[in-house]
């Protein structure tokens, strides 16, 4: 496991093939983990209190620590300490003048907190641990939502006979030619429209493509995209895209849902199916050609509806669940902001 800037444990990306797993250290539940090395260059500490029953292990190069006495301080207040941004600037200034600015444990442990009564801390902890119980719980029903949308595809997949894609859309080729769009978008392998950090003001936009809402973008090009094909559906106002971009639209959509269809082209399947059919040499490109050629389940409309419906429902609650999540984490300093104010410092000791 590694450990992000927002304090989290994290799958590691290194390559595990070949290392000496022995020399990683070991980390169980209620330890703490932390990288020390580049506190100075982030101006933050990456810390991160270990929640999971199945032990793990992290780099030789963290320090692992624990709580010395449960009875005086609780693991969970320790770390509700260390999220604090005014903990990352203390640690900050205490960290080295050397080419890493690390900081050296001992200097962490000179860090001085407020260590309340044991009982006052299990109120402060119960009350931050319900918050995120409550969220926690809300995330664990969009698992639900999504599982039922992938069921649903799946099933249609092998019970409806699939139609050609090529019958049912048709390209778009509408240029900006008087100027009067200036939203500039591009495409990520999200799946996603999202602004251009191109700078408009030195681009001729007349020969950008223009994007109408329930239209399809997508980038020919699959060979530098991670596996995945970059295609969007717009639900927002009309955009300009990239004349090399692909512009499509459905032609009759009282017979296939663009939503729908969108449903389809999420799937990592299709993914997988673009690559597989993507040509070329130096570049490989799935063409419109190919898109045509795509085979896939067309059910009676009020059956794509009920998809769609939930598929909404579904992004809803994520962005929601976004929404709660971006509320909890300010409470954390909202507390332990209580808590300084009204005790003197107590040094943490190793």
């Amino acid at each position: 496991m590694g450990i992000n800037i927002y304090k989290n444990f994290m799958p590691s990306v290194a390559n595990a093939s070949g290392l000496d797993l022995s020399k990683y250290k070991l980390i169980q539940k209620g330890q703490f983990a932390t990288n020390l090395m580049h506190v100075n260059r982030d101006e933050i500490l990456p810390v991160a209190l270990f929640v999971n029953e199945e032990p793990a292990i992290v780099s030789p190069a963290y320090i692992t620590f624990e709580v010395i006495d449960k009875n005086k301080l609780l693991p969970e207040y320790l770390m509700m300490q260390f999220q604090r941004p005014e903990f990352d600037r203390r640690a900050w200034t205490y960290c080295d003048s050397s080419v890493r600015g690390g900081l050296d444990w001992e200097r962490l442990c000179d860090i001085e907190i407020p260590i309340p009564d044991i009982d006052e801390q299990r109120k402060y902890v119960a009350l931050y641990q319900g918050l995120l119980n409550n969220q926690k719980a809300y995330e664990s029903s969009l698992a639900d939502l999504q599982l039922i949308c992938d069921t649903y595809i799946e099933n249609l997949i092998k019970t409806e006979k699939p139609k050609v894609l090529g019958e049912y859309i048709e390209q778009s080729d509408e240029r900006n030619n008087d100027l009067q769009i200036d939203n500039l978008i591009g495409i990520s392998v999200n799946k996603v429209f999202m602004e251009t950090k191109s700078n408009k003001d030195q681009l001729d936009l007349s020969n950008y493509k223009i994007v109408r809402p329930r239209e399809f973008g997508y980038v020919s090009v699959t060979s530098r995209n991670g596996e995945k094909i970059s295609i969007a559906i717009l639900d927002g106002e009309a955009g300009l895209v990239s004349s090399t971009y692909t512009v499509f639209r459905v032609k009759d959509t009282s017979v296939l849902l663009p939503e729908y269809l969108f449903l389809f082209f999420k799937r990592s399947e299709f993914d997988r199916y673009a690559r597989f059919h993507s040509w070329g040499s130096a570049r490989e490109t799935f063409d419109w050609a190919d898109m045509c050629n795509v085979k896939l389940p067309i059910p009676d409309i009020k059956v794509q509806e009920a998809i769609v419906t939930i598929y909404h429902t579904l992004e809803t609650r994520k962005r929601i669940n976004e929404q709660l999540k971006n509320t909890i984490k300010p409470l954390c300093p909202v507390l332990m902001r209580g808590v300084v104010e009204r005790m003197e410092k107590q040094t943490i000791e190793n």
